[in-house]
């Protein structure tokens, strides 16, 4: 006779086998409590493992390994039924008869790497849950960390409405700092920006950031070395001028939350018991920081299920670091290691290939891959003579399969640099092949797009000095760079903010020459704080595109000016899905929660 905690696991492992999961996926399901690994390889089903995880916790709690009350005995009868496939598994009951202390949707985060990543999770959540998948929040580490800045950033001396700088913004702050005479070298004979490129500084600075190094680590980590340590002078200078501005970059995004979390153990615990089951995706693409992130936040209650695949990590070059996959058995030695190898995606040709190359690779979890697939054809390798002889192939590979009854959209062709897709682009265009190119120039990264965001970081942020320098004299309003130079002393001397210099230009004798102008460029700024507080969002839009006389200066240009006004123009269409989003979700539609927005989206997401 089977005992009561024998029926009730067949039971749910029926209820689990009729949503269509594998055995180790049930496994990643109804492990609540404590730290798990899941070793989730290509194509195996690790999306539907992880939405289902949570829709379990939710409705079930630990109901398959914890003690669950006892049940009235037509109730027995009814789940012993569901464990030998006489009764099918009813999704409401068996949550009324065994859920254990279901989890709140509010005490679970879902970290993923891409917003389109995080909203597909609650989408399919939805489609589980219903409302309440709302109740869930699944986020990118990025977005996580923003929303706990905004609330406690005062504490590391920023106010909430800070800015986010992205890549480009952050070369531009260093290139101003290269500028700075307290950095340069005398004697030297050197330009600084040709000895440290603003773009390879950038880079070392994110770095840093990346393993939590603040400027004085990386001095004492330079240990005299004299390119380590300038940088690492730089890296500072860098840092003040973004506190100056009330700005933050991509990597002080993480950085500063966990800064904030080391020093004040009152917020962190509001987020360890806020945040009491933490789920990870893509955890082989984490780097130090992210890891220790959500170490801190996994501390006290320890409910850790990180979800990767160490043969998949490719982010080395950003940071990563494969080690917190790889090491994750040390780190929580109570861990259960959980192994996807069932591929639902390939064929058997396929996955052999693949497994006969990875298996090489050192230091890796084993794990290999299977599918009920067909065996497929087999995969080809075309050793080509030289990059022609390769894009040649290509293209008449693609001309056969469209002749033979294929469609263009069939094919993919991967590269590991746009610098290498010239070559194919002509032999391409020889065949007339239709294409397009994926990952170009994005949206977010045009001229008039970045001018027009950054009137409204202006805006909402009147510190920003780095988007007041851009936007200024765009249009053209006759101030100048001495002009520009010295609102900025104005603004670092006094600690205002430099659109506040501009309404009290009268005052200053080094901007005499100027006041007129400056003035105007105030009454302007002046209207249109007085519009973001007094319009919806989409009004300000337009009020700002005329107030600026941006769209004035685009149709000025004629034809040329064309297409980037239908840029401008499109811009409004993510402003009215922003708040469309806002609006369904309950919040109200701000001009910082739209520029917040914008700014997290990451490099996945913005693919053109």
């Amino acid at each position: 006779m089977q005992s009561m905690t024998q029926i009730r696991q067949a039971a749910l492992t029926r209820y689990l086998t009729a949503k269509g999961l594998n055995s180790p996926q049930q496994e990643a399901v109804r492990t609540v409590l404590g730290p798990v690994s899941v070793l989730a390889g290509a194509g195996s089903g690790k999306t539907t493992a992880i939405v289902s995880r949570i829709a379990f916790m939710m409705r079930f709690g630990d109901a398959y390994y914890g003690e669950v009350p006892p049940c009235a005995p037509e109730d027995v009868r009814y789940l012993e039924q569901v464990a030998d496939g006489s009764a099918e598994p009813d999704e409401q009951r068996l949550a009324e008869l065994l859920g254990f202390a279901p989890v709140p949707g509010w005490r679970i985060l879902a970290i993923t790497f891409t917003n389109k990543a995080a909203a597909e999770l609650k989408a399919r959540l939805e489609t589980m849950l219903g409302e309440t998948a709302g109740d869930v929040w699944a986020a990118t580490f990025h977005s996580a960390c923003v929303r706990i800045l905004r609330q406690h950033i005062d504490r590391l001396g920023y106010s909430g409405d800070f800015t986010i700088y992205d890549a480009d913004d952050s070369q531009r702050v260093v290139a101003d700092c290269l500028k700075d005479p307290a950095l340069q070298e005398r004697g030297r004979g050197y330009a600084m920006e040709k000895a440290f490129p603003p773009k390879a500084v950038a880079h070392e600075i994110s770095r840093a950031k990346d393993r939590l190094l603040s400027p004085e680590d990386m001095l004492r980590e330079a240990d005299g070395d004299f390119r380590r340590g300038k940088i690492a002078q730089i890296y500072a200078a860098y840092q003040r001028r973004l506190k100056e501005s009330n700005a933050v970059d991509f990597d002080d995004i993480i950085a500063l939350t966990v800064r904030l979390f080391r020093e004040n153990p009152d917020v962190l615990e509001k987020y360890q018991n806020r945040c009491r089951y933490l789920l990870v995706d893509e955890y082989q693409d984490t780097n130090p920081a992210q890891y220790e992130l959500i170490r801190l936040l996994a501390e006290k209650h320890r409910n850790l299920c990180v979800v990767g695949d160490d043969d998949q990590s490719i982010y080395k070059f950003r940071g990563a670091t494969i080690e917190n996959i790889l090491s994750f058995e040390e780190q929580f030695p109570d861990c259960k290691v959980i192994r996807l190898e069932q591929n639902y995606r390939s064929t058997k040709q396929i996955l052999r290939a693949a497994n006969s190359v990875i298996r090489n690779n050192l230091g890796r979890k084993d794990k290999t891959l299977w599918t009920d697939l067909a065996e497929g054809d087999k995969v080809k390798w075309y050793r080509a003579a030289d990059q022609n002889d390769e894009a040649r192939y290509v293209a008449e590979a693609v001309k056969k399969g469209v002749e033979a009854g294929g469609s263009y959209s069939d094919y993919a062709v991967l590269y590991r640099t746009h610098a290498l897709s010239n070559t194919l682009e002509r032999y391409l265009a020889q065949e007339n092949i239709p294409y397009r190119i994926y990952g170009g120039l994005r949206f977010f990264d045009r001229k008039e797009i970045k001018d027009i965001i950054a009137y409204m970081c202006v805006v909402n942020n009147p510190y920003d000095i780095l988007r007041f320098s851009r936007i200024i004299n765009e249009p053209k309003r006759g101030i100048g760079t001495q002009t520009l130079a010295n609102i900025q002393k104005i603004s670092l001397d006094l600690g205002i903010s430099p659109v506040e210099v501009l309404r009290t230009a009268d005052s200053y004798p080094l901007l005499s020459r100027s006041a007129n102008a400056l003035r105007t460029a105030g009454a302007m700024f002046e209207e249109l704080s007085d519009a973001a507080s007094e319009q919806t969002l989409d009004d300000f839009y337009d009020t700002l595109l005329d107030v600026t006389g941006y769209t004035d200066m685009l149709q000025a240009l004629g034809e040329e000016g064309e297409g980037r006004l239908e840029n401008v123009r499109e811009l409004k269409t993510s402003i009215l899905s922003y708040i469309n989003t806002a609006e369904n979700e309950g919040e109200e539609p701000t001009l910082n929660g739209f520029l917040e927005e914008i700014s997290l989206y990451t490099d996945q997401d913005r693919a053109d």
